[in-house]
């Protein structure tokens, strides 16, 4: 079941650009019939047109058909928030001279690391 779930993804995935070869692969196979009957230059033989024109002309109506197809799923696409910032209001508040700091109990004015005495900078 996985395996067939997974071919019918990869065909769906790659019908649009097998599309285009296919229209090719249809030029090729009928090249002598789009040559004689549906190339609009067939009158002037002088041209060497063959049938591109023909395919030029589907190959054309192909991709502006994906465009506006890709143009409408992208227009029929809801938006959705996915985030949102909360306004906090945030003001700076003046700080009042001649008040000393408290400092934190786990901050001591004479600390000294343990290793002070044996890592010192050389005397010069």
């Amino acid at each position: 079941m996985r395996i067939l779930l997974a071919y019918i993804l990869l065909i769906a995935t790659l019908l649009p650009t097998v599309s285009q070869w296919g229209t090719i692969a249809y030029y090729h196979a009928n090249k002598d019939y789009i040559a004689k009957v549906l190339c609009e230059n067939r009158a002037k033989p002088q041209l060497h047109c063959d049938g591109h024109c023909y395919l030029a002309k589907k190959l054309n109506a192909q991709q502006e058909q994906q465009d506006q197809e890709t143009t409408e799923r992208v227009q029929k696409t809801p938006d959705f928030q996915l985030f949102c910032q909360l306004l906090v209001p945030f003001a700076f508040q003046p700080a009042i001279a001649g008040l000393a700091t408290r400092q934190p109990d786990y901050s001591f004015a004479s600390y000294s690391s343990p290793l002070s005495s044996f890592f010192q900078p050389p005397r010069a």
